[in-house]
């Protein structure tokens, strides 16, 4: 048995070389499958709903694979529409698809598989103990789930329904990555360790090839193998490139947990077939007691200014690290004083970020007392509204471009911003609120699906 799968790119809307996605054509897939989210921008587009990639740019990939998918005859699966797997994402791409089949005379039926969780459910799964931490996991109560916007994210089951009940377009809400791509292969009765496998490392599109790029892979799977190719002619893959993405995301990096069970590549071998093209064996999958449905969750905590600035004066560079802590003291009381205690100090926070000293590692960065002859300043103000964030973030900016120098007198200048005004407001912030999962009564409970006719 042979299953050819066709990865045209890593994220619906970054884009790939319409002449890899014309060679993935020819060599005839059985199925199309692209991710459009992630978590890895963070909290915001859970949160609000908003796509991570533009309109435009979603448009024109989902056009030419619309257009594959109709000259092929084969399923198209697209998972995590809107990156965040919000039914809005879903809702969102299923409009653009109507909107190219009415402009390129396109016919098909269309699964939308929506994901998000009803809070009066999820209440209800946490009072029975249904929902289960993971490590490490934030504490959670009612609070939470109720005043979070909380995706769940399928495996391969819903996306495999969808098909089986006709589908040849299925766009998914928040989907495990690799679900989109092992359905098929499951259902054709593919070896379940090979096949999640492929998953895992086709996911990303062609991020595992040399060099890394937005651009697609082409999968053979069969009984005991699966070849894997770069469609782009200009690209090559190696068993440590390939293998080196079965590492990425994972805590372990043998083991990767799916909502049915767990991927074992222990035994994964992968071997060059030649410079462009590898062959991977030996991963085994392991179906567990229980199965779990991952959650998602993001609220509104605050809104933000930030203000931008840099700082080439050893003798202030010197001095920070007991001047900052003594404005934040200040910035305090100013914050008592100017809004008359109607504004808590407490529910404001002013951070300072020094770039090139802790910014990214902290206290881990094994150069962190290293001489320093220029840092890069990000102040950042969050607050309960924009309006305080704004307000706050004009004195902090303004006092902290003049703080006290021992060792200077007069008034000495500390901070040397880029733009005028300094503050930008960003508007609101959103955090993670979840690291759990649900267990639910099947694999389908958590999810709705709809089906509709698309024609011009």
């Amino acid at each position: 048995m042979e299953i050819r799968i066709l990865a045209p790119t890593g994220a619906l809307g970054a884009g790939f070389p319409a002449q890899s996605l014309e060679r993935g054509v020819a060599l005839k897939p059985h199925v199309i499958a692209c991710d459009a989210g992630s978590t890895d921008s963070g909290p915001f587009h859970l949160g609000t709903g908003e796509p991570k990639l533009s309109r435009q740019a979603v448009r024109r990939d989902l056009r030419l694979l619309l257009k594959a998918r109709d000259a092929l005859g084969v399923p198209l699966v697209i998972g995590s529409c809107g990156t965040s797997g919000r039914d809005e994402g879903v809702d969102l791409v299923a409009e653009l698809a109507r909107e190219i089949a009415a402009e390129e005379q396109l016919t098909f039926k269309l699964a939308r598989i929506y994901s998000d969780q009803n809070q009066a459910t999820l209440v209800q799964r946490y009072t029975s103990g249904a929902i289960r931490p993971l490590d490490p996991a934030p504490p959670i109560d009612l609070e939470t789930l109720t005043s979070s916007h909380v995706v769940g994210m399928m495996g391969v089951e819903p996306i495999q329904q969808a098909i089986a009940d006709g589908a040849d377009v299925v766009l998914a809400g928040r989907a495990s990555d690799t679900a989109l791509f092992a359905a098929l292969p499951h259902m054709l009765g593919a070896h379940p360790g090979l096949t999640w496998h492929m998953a895992k490392t086709v996911e990303c599109g062609a991020a595992c090839a040399i060099p890394p790029a937005a651009d697609g892979l082409f999968v053979w799977m069969r009984d005991d193998h699966f070849d894997i190719e770069p469609l782009n002619p200009t690209s090559r893959l190696t068993p440590h490139s390939v293998a080196a993405h079965t590492l990425y995301e994972n805590a372990n990096p043998y083991l990767i947990t799916e909502p049915s069970g767990v991927l074992d590549t222990t035994r994964s071998t992968y071997t060059a077939l030649d410079e462009r093209r590898v062959r991977v064996a030996g991963a085994e999958y392991h179906e567990t007691d229980t199965y779990t449905i991952k959650l998602e969750g993001s609220r509104l905590v605050g809104y933000q200014t930030i203000a931008v600035g840099g700082i080439r004066d050893r003798v202030v560079i010197e001095h920070l690290p007991k001047l900052l802590p003594m404005a934040k003291g200040f910035f305090r009381a100013k914050i008592l004083d100017v809004f008359e205690g109607a504004v808590n100090p407490d529910d404001v926070d002013i951070d300072y970020r020094l770039y090139g000293q802790d910014a990214v590692l902290g206290p881990l960065d094994p150069q962190r007392f290293d001489d320093v002859h220029e840092l890069g300043i990000l102040i950042t103000v969050t607050a309960p509204t924009q309006e305080i964030a704004h307000a706050v973030s004009t004195f902090v900016a303004h006092v902290s471009s003049h703080l006290p120098i021992p060792g200077y007198d007069g008034l000495a200048s500390t901070i040397a911003y880029p733009f005028s005004p300094p503050e930008t407001d960003r508007g609101p912030v959103y955090q993670f609120t979840l690291n759990h999962v649900a267990v639910p009564a099947d694999p389908f409970e958590m999810f709705r699906a709809v089906h509709e006719e698309v024609a011009p």
